[in-house]
């Protein structure tokens, strides 16, 4: 299966006319957070795919151009929380960055994203029972602690998201946060036992077998 992932930054390349053209092959796009809900928007109307999406820690409720007040992206599907089973692979999300300030968006403490980890479980657990495996694909806003982390404690990895990876070996875990643009850190691949973590800030495209 063939996806788009983004996160973090409007990337020309995909907000354009020729979006068809670049990503035609594309089946799916998954969302890392902090982006504009009118560009996840744009790429699920015009590849006409659907997109699955977890929230960033600057994400909150927008207005649209006449002013209609609205909570997320429509014709977007939430991952926050749950596991959904997408073209043969199990997807799975949780949002957010480490808690660093008072701002909207949302934010934790490592023992508040470990309840979030630990309510999602079951799911994964069951998956296991179920398909013979507990995941394929974990979106996460945040990077894991130590991998791809920025110098400072708002881009701090979660230490919970190693236990997860321990436990469900999941195929990948894509996320967000760390804008390449700040040249903290030019690793963007990196395997952790089982598990390859992509950084996606900006896009990537990503092709896996079901």
């Amino acid at each position: 299966m063939r996806f788009l992932t983004v996160s973090d930054e409007i990337v020309p390349a995909v907000y354009s006319l020729n979006i068809k053209e670049r990503f035609s092959s594309v089946q799916c796009a998954l969302g890392c957070g902090d982006l504009p809900y009118y560009y996840l928007e744009y790429i699920v109307t015009t590849l006409a795919i659907p997109c699955y999406y977890v929230l960033g820690n600057h994400d909150h409720a927008e207005q649209t151009e006449s002013g209609e007040p609205i909570s997320e992206p429509r014709g977007c599907i939430a991952l926050e929380g749950r596991s959904e089973r997408v073209g043969g692979l199990i997807l799975a999300g949780l949002g957010g960055c480490v808690r660093y300030n008072n701002e909207p968006g949302p934010q934790y403490s490592e023992f508040e994203m470990g309840i979030r980890f630990w309510r999602l479980a079951p799911q994964l657990f069951l998956n296991r029972q179920r398909y013979g495996r507990a995941l394929d694909v974990m979106l996460t806003h945040a990077p894991p602690h130590g991998i791809h982390n920025g110098p400072d404690r708002p881009h701090r990895g979660f230490r919970v998201f190693l236990k997860l990876m321990d436990l469900f070996a999941p195929r990948y875990l894509i996320h967000g946060h760390i804008h390449r643009s700040y040249n903290v850190n030019a690793v963007t691949e990196t395997r952790y036992r089982d598990t390859i973590v992509l950084n996606t800030a900006g896009y990537r495209l990503l092709t896996i077998d079901g």
